[in-house]
């Protein structure tokens, strides 16, 4: 790219309305499309809040499938009113997201090649939401992201601040936990950021316990254990071949969980295999990650390929494989390209592929895929089998994060030495 126009690119003007642009456009594609991208927020997330607003409070007084948390994005895009509850929607979310994109493309204390580093990560999320089509944005999904990427990148510089925004993220669901004990494994402020997400998440327990919610604060844990084999799942790829040649398997509508699910041969047990599965990936992760950091690798090269790997289980084994999961890559790539640069340039490649696949399987091609067509099942397995192979390869990643003799070590030392800034948004931008 010539020089003036990487000036351009790199500057504020450009970002900016590549952003607009680009949440102009989901908005317009997730309220339109007639798959009904949305579908979650007008036909879910509405009913949802106009029954708490009329007296029955969602996870306080009942069960929810969702942490307490998630309701406050929901109630917030009310601010046009229930007719026009999807636009609201993309404000909130378009009002989140330009703040963790401020502070990546604005932060006062990076230096010149961190700039450039910055700002190829902002281009990259942009490439990567539209990429990945409005499922990106339509989802509750999306303000953990961002929280977890604003947490992910004040770990080293603010690492209390880091663990609240992680706790509030597990707080609105899950997954970001995971996230939480990657940064206490990785980090050498740790018990900043372990206090400070304990306390969070303990104090958002405790408000929802003032509000009466007893046991239903929880309800989380246990309101979809039960559910069978979601379509697009990994795990599903078989049972949906297996239907194709008809053999008894078939693809069937939960009207409880309000999704596409397989059943066949051996459905149920796989289905009820895969949480223990992803609960051994998950630790087997976090043990190869112990065994790195105690090698004296830097925080700034383990982390980014921890968190991939965790994300990365928690897809792969998940027996949901709802199509917004592709959003969570967002927060270890945006890290990885902020502190590893061109190293990172294959999952952050290989991530476009998974993005692009996934918008062809929803929305655009859905409807083949339910109805069995054999293009769409091979776009469906191709972006599992690549969901393995980042898995795969993030494992790689962070072993080799302390190979012996390689840059790993080098920078560790440096870093010991006072040679290294402690800044994981800065740090190694300079190799």
């Amino acid at each position: 790219m010539p020089s003036r126009l990487r000036r351009i690119a790199a500057g504020q003007p450009a970002l900016w309305t590549a952003f607009v642009v680009v949440h102009l456009w989901l908005g317009y594609d997730g309220l339109t499309h007639p798959n009904l991208p949305f579908g979650d927020v007008t036909n879910v997330y509405l009913p949802w809040v106009e029954q708490s607003l009329d007296g029955y409070r969602l996870g306080i007084d009942g069960p929810w499938v969702y942490p307490v948390l998630a309701f406050v994005p929901m109630l917030a895009s009310l601010v046009l009113g229930p007719g026009l509850y999807g636009i609201g929607w993309m404000i909130m979310v378009t009002i989140a997201d330009a703040a963790v994109f401020f502070y990546l493309v604005t932060h006062p204390r990076t230096g010149a090649a961190g700039r450039v580093t910055r700002v190829a990560a902002a281009w990259w999320w942009l490439v990567f939401l539209l990429l990945l089509g409005p499922v990106a944005v339509g989802r509750i999904d999306i303000f953990t992201v961002d929280l977890v990427i604003g947490g992910l990148l004040l770990t080293a510089s603010r690492p209390a601040l880091a663990g609240v925004l992680l706790a509030l993220a597990t707080w609105v669901k899950v997954w970001p936990a995971a996230v939480i004990a990657a940064v206490v494994l990785a980090v050498r402020r740790r018990m900043r950021v372990a206090v400070a997400a304990l306390v969070t998440l303990v104090g958002v327990a405790a408000g929802a316990l003032a509000f009466g919610s007893g046991l239903n604060a929880f309800s989380f844990i246990t309101e979809q254990t039960g559910r069978g084999l979601q379509v697009e799942a990994p795990v599903s790829t078989f049972w949906l071949w297996a239907a194709l040649a008809g053999n008894g398997s078939r693809v069937y509508y939960d009207f409880d969980i309000l999704t596409f699910q397989v059943t066949g041969p051996g459905s149920d047990a796989a289905a009820g295999l895969m949480t223990p599965l992803l609960v051994v990936a998950v630790a087997a992760v976090l043990v190869l990650a112990f065994v790195v950091v105690r090698s004296g690798a830097a925080a700034s090269s383990v982390l980014p390929p921890l968190v991939l790997a965790l994300v990365m289980a928690l897809i792969v084994f998940n027996k949901v494989g709802s199509p917004q999961f592709m959003v969570w890559l967002t927060a270890p790539v945006i890290l990885g390209v902020v502190t590893q640069g061109r190293r990172f340039f294959v999952p952050a490649v290989l991530a476009f592929v998974m993005a692009g696949l996934t918008q062809i399987i929803y929305p655009i091609g859905y409807d083949w895929v339910l109805g069995l067509d054999p293009f769409m099942l091979s776009v469906l397995t191709l972006r599992n089998l690549l969901s393995v192979a980042m898995l795969a390869l993030a494992v790689v990643l962070l072993w080799r994060a302390r190979r012996p003799g390689g840059p790993t070590h080098r920078l560790a030392s440096a870093a010991r030495s006072g040679e290294l800034t402690t800044d994981i948004t800065s740090s190694e931008t300079r190799s």
